[in-house]
């Protein structure tokens, strides 16, 4: 206390909102004004400087230099709210994207999101698709961000045919960033690009960001074969690259437990459908890992082959069977979106469970199945498109626990 003001109760006032090692920090740097302002006040050790001064006139200095304090304190405490509040806002921004990322249990597969809202990276298809951002703060209604406008340039980004389909986004591992794949694919430029089929395409993007607005990327360009791959001279599933005519709708997953040649562990699972239109009948589902600069990938392997094709798949760890669950797309046998499961993210994954699907709501087309929580909820919702009516629908339904 300083001629009756206690300064720590002005900083208890202001700063309640603030973070402890924010509020030691200045709390602090008041003690040690306080001290001064005492020192001043009290001449402790000063004497000589004011030696032969009037008790009078002494005593005024003191009072101008107890004020002057005063207003050092509170000006070192208004800054220190300033730089608190320009901190937290950077870090409510990110909040306002993604969430905050729960942290305090153990957890597999991408990093949880917190309970702030959802954020929608979603393709927006007038014409050529390009991809963009909607929020929600409940899972259920969203809205549209920069009018449904692209994220990014397709032209910097997608590489091959200068746009970009399903993509798919989460957090770094450790929360330092967000990750995007994305499809490298323009349906509207058959004839311009050369293409024997509209929906044939040839690679996929895999782009990062610190801040959800910047992007860095690379591309790969299947058709190049094993030369665009940090492994090129591991085993190939393919004799010719070159007729490559189907890389779709990669999405990522991290792997806490995949080990690099090297012996380090930790890796971005990137799975996606393919087809090498020279060797395959159908599109099957392969996988590669990405380190964590997430710049490089490994060649594909098969991650499983249920003789017909399968695509959109996506995969989370459930921690109410300790399994790993995939929805996905099957377009032979019945048809529908159905789930399998896996003890390991490379397998082996079950065959579908066959009573357990979302139809095609009776002839209607079906596609792009995802699954995510609701905070705080051990249910699932399940979303998916229905893409053969005008308007198109997203649709979303919930699963239990189990996601069945």
């Amino acid at each position: 206390p300083t001629g009756g003001l206690c300064l720590s109760d002005i900083y208890s006032a202001v700063l309640p909102l603030y973070s402890y090692h924010c509020r030691h920090q200045a709390r602090n740097r008041l003690v040690a004004l306080g001290q001064l302002c005492s020192r001043l006040h009290h001449c402790g050790g000063l004497d000589s400087q004011y030696a032969g001064v009037p008790d009078w006139q002494f005593a005024d200095i003191s009072r101008i230099n107890l004020v002057l304090s005063i207003f050092l304190c509170i000006f070192v405490a208004v800054k220190t709210i300033l730089l608190t509040m320009k901190k937290r806002l950077q870090w409510l921004l990110a909040a306002l994207l993604l969430g905050t990322p729960s942290i305090g249990y153990a957890q597999k597969g991408n990093l949880q999101k917190g309970d702030y809202g959802f954020l929608y990276c979603h393709m927006n298809d007038h014409g050529r698709a390009w991809t963009a951002y909607a929020l929600s703060r409940d899972g259920f209604h969203y809205n549209d961000l920069l009018n449904g406008d692209s994220i990014f340039s397709d032209a910097e980004h997608a590489r091959i045919e200068g746009a970009t389909r399903d993509a798919y986004i989460c957090r770094k591992h450790d929360g330092k960033g967000y990750l995007m794949v994305c499809t490298d694919m323009n349906v509207g430029a058959r004839d311009r690009l050369g293409k024997v089929e509209t929906w044939d395409n040839y690679g996929i993007d895999l782009l990062r960001s610190d801040d959800l607005i910047h992007w860095k990327s690379v591309t790969f360009d299947y058709r190049k074969g094993t030369q665009i791959f940090s492994d090129p001279n591991a085993p190939s599933v393919y004799k010719d690259w070159s007729t490559i005519n189907r890389v779709w709708a990669p999405q990522i997953v991290w792997d806490e437990d995949y080990v690099w040649p090297n012996g380090k562990k930790g890796g971005y699972m990137v799975y996606y459908s393919m087809r090498n239109r020279g060797e395959d009948h159908y599109d099957r589902m392969y996988y590669s890992y990405a380190d964590e600069t997430f710049t490089t990938l490994t060649q594909p392997k098969l991650l499983f082959d249920w003789g017909y094709a399968t695509i959109d798949a996506d995969i989370n760890w459930v921690e109410a069977d300790q399994k790993w669950h995939m929805m996905i797309k099957k377009e032979g046998g019945k048809a529908g979106l159905f789930t399998a499961t896996a003890p390991k993210l490379t397998g082996p994954w079950s065959e579908p469970v066959e009573d357990d699907y979302v139809n095609f709501e009776g002839n209607k087309a079906c596609e792009g199945v995802s699954a995510f929580q609701l905070p705080g909820q051990k249910t699932w919702v399940i979303a998916y498109i229905e893409y053969s009516s005008n308007p198109r629908n997203y649709r979303l339904c919930l699963a239990d626990e189990h996601t069945t």
